[in-house]
């Protein structure tokens, strides 16, 4: 048989290694900033720099351009050497490249100037996620082109992962970010309330789960062997691992919306798949580990497989942690507190980090033709990470659990025994440490880039690297005896199809009816479209980012309705685009804000939006003065009506021509009662149309709370 002789492409591998390796300091220092300031609230900056801008920007940073880049790295090296050719075309590979990089860049502009959709890890407006479209399918066009001219006829397990990464991803992002533009820069979810909340968590859920878990996966059946220097330990295991785990992972996204107001047939559906996946994920895990076996004297010494060990190690913590707290009794408890940023961060810190940096050391001084620089150094970074990642995350998850019991506490005689804010105090403390646990981590990723800085100076980069293997026969169709999956596995557009297949199946069950079936959202008479000024001042709660720290469910618990009032209904929200249920209570619930013994006056909020502290004393929330002296936009009015209406919303036909008239009348009433408090302020200002929205919450429901 005739060996071709051909070359490998490292320049682009190496592109993506550096982006990683930046990206990731980056989106890690941001990190730590917005953790700083729920600690020292002095350190929000004016605007542009408030943690509810930061926040997004770091877990944007964090996903798409520290773990992003670092998958396309670990796919770009590894595919070609499975599929023993060069990638399908340097010019898409490039386009690839570089079209992310701008992505990121228009992201890292774009958030902290409060252009966002207001959706956990979708925050990315309508302009960018078109951009993401294009970029995602130049990878696959260049992933998928170089399977089909592949001088391998088995396609590998870690090869099945990347397929279904690509294939599911593409789907999550195109449903999700289904929106409708009404300006150069902003549009609004095109689904609303419970639809809104499920395709929201349907996505976010599988984000992890096939963005920073299948093709991590797939980084681990490749690399984990190699710097091993050992087989993966069952071949039939990974087979039963990878299909049923993006079969059932695709069903779990309800559980982040337990005791909400999504039916309950789709939290029950939730709850039961996340639980089943800890079988797969368990699996995968233990694969991982066992193909170790007879190799752990070398982990002693091997600073490489000393991250991968605890990677996926911390993968198998993080997916033991995900499907308890699916539990309805376990959620109960922890959803809204830290103990979820907690659970998030094992995985991210520890699988995505840790076997990003493991690869990062194998691959750079091989594409490079040299040696690692110090290994010491590489031991420094190993156990600054893990100690990192102990000081991050055992404080949150005492923080998450004190925070919970804390607001559940009631007096001998029947009384809530803390307020909000004395729960929000008593986290300082956790959240220095954390802080503490932060910069740990991020020191050992600063002594890995001086570490691989002068790897790569004591080098010279192999961007062509010569290989040779024998071209592929003709595949012919399936031979007598063979086994469907060995077929399958020669296959890559029917694989492709059927990982299709497999993961509509559960998005299609769970979101389908709730749309079809009008039992799922009853509706509730008196509850009416936003006036002009109040949709003003919720897109301004949207760019300020305020849903990273304050829900809009009040969930059917006795603390929780002594606290806040009646709990919220399916029906309450179906003008709400996007809704803003929220995932976190670092400040308390707003459902009721406008209403019962939770309203408060148009001055109590102006005096709160200038200076938090001066009327919650200890509270960590941003100023918002900048809003007091900034003009209201009232020249989108217009769009944003007829927008609206496009998706339903029940405003009267040419109402967009004399909408400012009625928001110029509320605004002035406001005005008004604020000069009650002696505040003049001009009716024009961002603030009242904040001011507008907050007495709007909770208003149209008017039982008041106990």
């Amino acid at each position: 048989m005739q060996v071709e002789k051909f070359y490998y492409d490292n320049k682009t591998v190496k592109n993506f290694a550096y982006a990683t390796m930046f990206w990731g300091i980056v989106g890690m220092l941001v990190g730590l900033y917005a953790a700083l300031q729920l600690a020292f609230p002095s350190l929000n900056i004016k605007e542009y720099g408030t943690f509810g801008r930061l926040r997004p920007l770091h877990t944007n940073a964090v996903i798409f351009a520290f773990v992003g880049n670092g998958i396309f790295m670990g796919v770009y090296y590894s595919l070609q050497r499975l599929l023993k050719t060069r990638m399908y075309s340097d010019l898409l590979s490039k386009i690839h490249f570089w079209g992310w990089q701008l992505i990121i860049v228009a992201a890292a502009i774009s958030l902290p100037l409060g252009f966002t959709q207001g959706k956990e890890y979708a925050e990315l407006e309508w302009p960018i996620d078109i951009a993401i479209t294009i970029i995602w399918v130049v990878f696959g066009w260049n992933m998928f082109a170089t399977i089909l001219k592949r001088r391998e006829k088995h396609l590998y397990v870690a090869i099945w992962f990347y397929i279904a990464t690509f294939v599911t991803v593409a789907v999550l992002h195109l449903v999700n970010s289904f929106a409708l533009p009404f300006s150069m820069f902003k549009s609004y979810s095109w689904y609303a309330g419970v639809q809104d909340a499920l395709v929201q968590w349907w996505y976010g859920h599988n984000a992890v789960a096939f963005f920073l878990t299948t093709p991590y996966l797939g980084l681990m059946y490749y690399f984990l062997p190699k710097a091993a220097n050992r087989p993966v330990y069952s071949y039939k295991l990974s087979i039963i691992h990878f299909w049923s785990l993006i079969f059932l992972y695709i069903w779990a996204g309800p559980h982040h919306l337990l005791y909400t107001a999504l039916p309950d047939w789709a939290q029950s559906l939730g709850v039961v798949f996340s639980v089943m996946l800890i079988f797969p994920s368990w699996g995968g895990m233990i694969n991982g580990l066992l193909t170790l076996r007879g190799a752990w004297d070398r982990v002693r010494d091997d600073v490489i497989l000393k991250f991968m060990v605890v990677a996926i190690t911390a993968y198998g913590m993080a997916t033991f942690e995900g499907p308890m707290l699916s539990l309805k009794n376990v959620s109960a408890i922890a959803h809204y507190t830290d103990w979820i940023v907690a659970h998030v961060h094992v995985g991210g810190l520890g699988w995505n980090g840790m076997l990003t940096f493991a690869v990062l050391y194998w691959l750079i001084p091989r594409i490079f033709n040299t040696k690692l620089y110090s290994k010491k150094w590489a031991n420094n970074h190993f156990w600054l990470a893990t100690l990192g990642i102990i000081f991050w995350a055992v404080p949150m998850y005492w923080a998450g659990f004190t925070q919970s019991m804390m607001w559940k506490e009631f007096t001998e005689s029947g009384q809530l025994k803390y307020s909000f804010l004395e729960t929000v105090t008593y986290m300082k403390p956790f959240y220095i440490m954390r802080s503490l646990g932060g910069a740990l981590y991020i020191t050992g990723v600063i002594f890995m880039l001086i570490n691989l800085y002068k790897t790569v100076k004591s080098g010279k980069l192999v961007a062509n690297e010569e290989a040779e293997a024998p071209a592929l026969p003709k595949l012919g169709a399936r031979q007598a005896g063979e086994k469907w999956h060995t077929w399958l596995e020669r296959k890559p557009v029917q694989m492709m199809v059927l990982s299709l297949i497999v993961i509509l199946i559960g998005g299609a069950i769970e979101i389908i009816p709730t749309f079809l079936i009008k039992s799922n959202v009853p509706t509730i008479t008196n509850v009416k479209p936003y006036t002009p000024l109040e949709l003003h001042g919720r897109d301004l709660y949207v760019r300020e980012g305020c849903y990273t720290c304050h829900s809009q469910m009040i969930r059917p618990f006795r603390n929780e309705t002594e606290r806040y009032g009646e709990y919220s209904k399916a029906g309450e929200f179906v003008y709400d685009h996007p809704f803003q249920w929220g995932s976190k209570r670092t400040g308390p619930d707003l459902q009721r804000e406008g209403t019962g013994n939770l309203k408060k006056s148009d001055g109590w909020h102006f005096r709160h939006f200038r200076e938090p502290s001066s009327m919650s004393e200890g509270s960590v929330m941003p100023p918002y003065e900048f809003m007091l002296s900034k003009n209201l936009d009232t020249s989108s009015t217009k769009a944003k009506i007829n927008a609206m209406r496009t998706l339903g919303v029940p405003y009267p036909k040419g109402y967009e021509n004399i909408a400012n008239q009625d928001l110029m009348k509320q605004a002035t009433g406001i005005t008004n009662n604020l000069l009650t408090d002696s505040i003049r302020i001009s009716p024009n200002k961002e603030v009242i149309a904040l001011i507008a929205y907050m007495q709007r919450l909770g208003a149209d429901i008017s039982k008041p709370s106990k």
